[in-house]
């Protein structure tokens, strides 16, 4: 987990940017494991089929308690640009509609972020609304719904 959530580069899209640490992992897995208890759903550790090891992680969250289900995914950056993001967002929104009857699930990216608008058009979503936050910065939303 540390692998991914510990790289400068592959976090410059994630949260606030920032890297988190060893002990930061480790309260991520319990915040996860509270998702679990509480709605059924969370993060998955993704793997190849062909290759046993973890390549990323992705999931379906609450951040901050919204409403809104969020996909959230960190790929390992030597899996980047294979199509696994796509593959996994694309089973996500399977499951949530068939496991867990969500009939609207959201994507949150930065504007600059092509990579991953792309993983979620390829994936179902349809570009929203671009909300400016309280720092002045901006987060460009992807919605997908069953209606």
């Amino acid at each position: 987990m540390h692998t991914v959530y510990g790289d400068a580069d592959a976090m410059k899209w994630v949260g606030n940017g920032t890297p988190i640490s060893y002990e930061d992992c480790a309260r991520w897995m319990e915040l996860t494991q509270r998702n679990y208890d509480v709605r059924g759903y969370g993060m998955f550790a993704v793997e190849r089929l062909s290759v046993p090891g973890v390549i990323g992680f992705c999931g379906l969250v609450h951040p901050n308690d919204q409403l809104d289900t969020e996909i959230k995914y960190a790929y390992n950056r030597l899996f980047w640009g294979l199509g696994y993001a796509t593959e996994a967002a694309k089973g996500l929104i399977e499951y949530g509609a068939t496991a867990h009857k969500l009939v609207r699930i959201i994507a949150a990216t930065g504007p600059a972020n092509v990579a991953s608008h792309q993983v979620l058009i390829k994936a179902g979503l349809k570009r929203g609304e671009l909300l400016r936050e309280e720092d002045g910065s901006y987060t460009q939303i992807f919605n997908w719904s069953s209606l």
